[in-house]
């Protein structure tokens, strides 16, 4: 058992602790000042107020958290991060004016990652993914998607998938993982689309599924990547294999993946800079959670996603963190929730929710993580001394973690 005591805010304090936390919901963040929580293996075991805190069972570690906040740990609901090298000649190319899809054209991009994986042991590529693991936990991350999709074979898209696998059973990170073998087309497929199209439906989509590697199928539907025909085709072939759909959409231009998304009941669609009012109504009747990622957005100089009028509109908003090699090569949650704030003008109270019950909710997990609820598991995060929440995504650039417990157990 662990007892953390003198919590100055124990915040993200929800009951049932489900969500989606929506709209104006979005704006209250329920917590306890001054109080204590209890974990008993790997759950949360109770909380509440210093002043009712009741005797506590002998042998139980005492954590002192006098003047500190105590949260759920992030999820983090879209991230590449297990790939090979990394690709900081390309920025240079982008800060000498050249676009994301100039450098695709060239070569570069996803197409320059597949490449790396392709010539990278599956070894080396889970030790590389290893070390973007345990700095992200140390940041406060608890809960990971992690897509495949620098593979553009079969192969090397269960070698991706096995690293996946492999990164679940060996950390102490709860992991998700998602099939993205339609990420970007190989370049012998540049003449043919739809034939490229039809080894992910015939052949890697069964493999995938065969070997248990994946718990969802996404699909790049943007401008110059997959068209909403062939995303439609994917994803009716994933679910045909019980793998639940996700979606990259509208990152570019408005390319109709939000709905070939709420179409096929799709978990989130994520990236959503273009997005207008057909796409806000097509949402708000739907249960598919809009996931912004600052971080990208931020990094290639994109239109940021209208985090503000999609929140206003009624619907809950997911934050994540993007991590990947090419458009967003961090996986730190806590700078995505000031690119929230300072990009995308959302409140320190909407940035919380969306990084955590939100987030839970966009990779299926909400029901043991995401929230400070008896039963959940004690995925939790202690900040440094801080004088309020608000602090958080406040003090960008700065290190707010001290401690961080996974599973009932503290990170060393």
């Amino acid at each position: 058992m662990i007892l953390i005591k003198n919590i100055r805010w124990l915040t993200g304090t929800h009951q049932q602790g489900k969500g989606p936390v929506a709209g104006e919901d979005m704006k209250k963040l329920p917590l306890l000042e001054h109080a204590w929580l209890l974990s008993d293996g790997d759950r949360i075991a109770a909380f509440g107020r210093m002043d009712v805190m009741p005797e506590i069972p002998a042998g139980t570690e005492v954590l002192d958290a006098s003047g500190r906040i105590v949260m759920p740990a992030f999820c983090d609901s879209h991230t590449h991060l297990v790939y090979a090298g990394s690709r900081e000649k390309e920025y240079r190319d982008k800060v000498m004016g050249l676009s994301y899809e100039e450098i695709a054209r060239r070569g570069g991009g996803i197409l320059n990652s597949a490449r790396l994986l392709h010539n990278t042991s599956e070894e080396e590529l889970y030790e590389q993914s290893l070390v973007r693991v345990e700095e992200i936990m140390r940041q406060g991350t608890g809960a990971v998607e992690i897509k495949s999709g620098y593979g553009l074979n079969t192969e090397d898209e269960l070698k991706m998938l096995r690293v996946i696998r492999r990164l679940k059973e060996t950390t102490p990170l709860t992991i998700r993982a998602t099939f993205l073998g339609a990420h970007a087309f190989p370049a012998e497929y540049k003449k043919d689309r739809d034939a490229y199209v039809d080894l992910v439906i015939s052949e890697m989509i069964p493999r995938v599924a065969g070997e248990e590697l994946a718990d969802f199928i996404d699909v790049f539907c943007d401008r110059g990547f997959f068209t909403p025909r062939q995303t439609d085709r994917i994803l009716m072939a994933g679910l045909k294999y019980g793998l639940k759909p996700k979606i990259h959409a509208n990152e570019l231009d408005f390319s109709g993946g939000v709905q070939v998304g709420v179409k096929y009941g799709a978990l989130s669609v994520d990236h959503l800079e273009f997005v207008g009012e057909e796409e806000i109504a097509l949402l708000r009747g739907s249960e598919t959670i809009p996931t912004v990622l600052p971080g990208a957005s931020f990094f290639l100089g994109l239109n940021d996603a209208p985090a503000r009028r999609m929140i206003d509109a009624g619907l809950p908003v997911a934050l994540a963190s993007d991590f990947n090699p090419g458009s967003s090569p961090t996986g730190n949650m806590q700078l995505m929730m000031s690119l929230g704030m300072i990009r995308l003008r959302m409140l320190p109270e909407e940035v919380i929710n969306a990084a955590t019950i939100n987030g839970a909710c966009a990779m299926g997990v909400e029901e043991e993580l995401g929230s400070i609820t008896v039963g959940k598991k004690a995925n939790l995060i202690i900040t440094r001394p801080v004088p309020g929440y608000e602090f958080l995504p406040y003090a960008y650039g700065s290190d707010k973690v001290e401690r961080v417990i996974l599973n009932g157990v503290e990170i060393r």
